[in-house]
């Protein structure tokens, strides 16, 4: 990938849609229409377009809920990676197993590293229902860890459920930042990115992040006119390399975040920092040194 070509990575975008069935029988975002409206719901090609057109590379990905829901996904890992591949200047594919499924995961995420070429994997703990750091996980994480990749988590409240009667069974206590705690512990060398500002436990984010040196924070999800004060100001100082521009397209598109973005008082540097160079560094898209330096 040519990132001096790149304006920004989005390290937060979801496919909602396949190219082989415009609707499919899986994950209900229902809900989601209810939080934020009307929300486009893009295939693979359609995204490349959507992030070429801005000159943006994008992480892509589903969310596999299928324990919680006994529904498949929207759009399959494998097509997305699949897909994505034609597209190597614009996206990065990551894939969501549900950590219900037990071996089966494990298995799954292998061949997902192996066979299909994931850069990364997505958790939502309170879509799929597990805390983070239960043992039960970790030989999910084992398998992400050996082959170096990222695990990026959901965080704090979700549009998933809400409103929904009981919240759609949807339990927010499983997204607390401070379970990643002990994964950082365990996994000191997996990256792990919270994404969202993670509100009601924004302070537990930044927390683990400034403690552990390979955890980052995603801004994904929310608008930037949102952020606590307490984000923003470490953000621009001692969390300046370790904070990630995210949209959670489509639920937020990057136009709009980006628009909010400009107005927060960030040094030029930070903003840099955060829209492209912190992801670069992440996904090692640069070969020597730090991107920024």
């Amino acid at each position: 990938m040519d990132i001096s070509r790149l304006t920004a990575i989005d390290v937060h975008a979801h496919v909602l849609a396949s190219v082989s069935e415009k609707e499919r029988s899986g994950s209900d975002v229902g809900s989601l229409v209810n939080v934020f409206g009307k929300i486009p719901e893009l295939t693979i090609p359609e995204l490349a377009s959507y992030y070429g057109e801005r000159s943006m590379a994008a992480v892509v990905f589903t969310v596999d809920s299928i324990t919680r829901t006994g529904l498949e996904p929207r759009v399959s890992n494998e097509e997305i990676a699949e897909q994505a591949a034609a597209y190597p200047d614009t996206l990065i594919p990551f894939a969501s197993v549900d950590p219900g499924c037990g071996a089966a995961a494990v298995r799954t995420a292998r061949r997902l590293i192996s066979e299909h070429g994931v850069r990364g994997f997505k958790f939502h703990p309170s879509d799929q229902g597990f805390y983070p750091n239960d043992p039960a996980v970790y030989p999910l994480y084992e398998v992400i860890a050996g082959a170096g990749l990222p695990a990026l988590f959901h965080s704090g409240q979700t549009g998933v459920g809400a409103g929904q009667r009981g919240g759609g069974g949807i339990r927010l206590k499983y997204s607390n930042p401070i379970h990643l705690d002990d994964v950082a512990v365990d996994f000191p060398d997996m990256p792990i990115i919270i994404a969202h500002p993670s509100v009601p436990w924004q302070d537990e984010a930044i927390a683990v992040a400034r403690h552990k040196p390979q955890v980052y924070i995603d801004l994904s999800g929310w608008s930037p006119k949102y952020f606590s004060p307490q984000l923003v100001a470490q953000a621009n100082s001692l969390l300046k390399r370790k904070v990630l521009f995210g949209s959670d397209f489509p639920a937020l598109t990057p136009d709009r975040w980006l628009a909010d973005f400009a107005r927060l008082e960030l040094k030029d540097e930070v903003r840099q920092l955060i829209l492209k160079d912190n992801a670069a560094h992440l996904f090692g898209l640069v070969k020597t040194g730090r991107a920024g330096d």
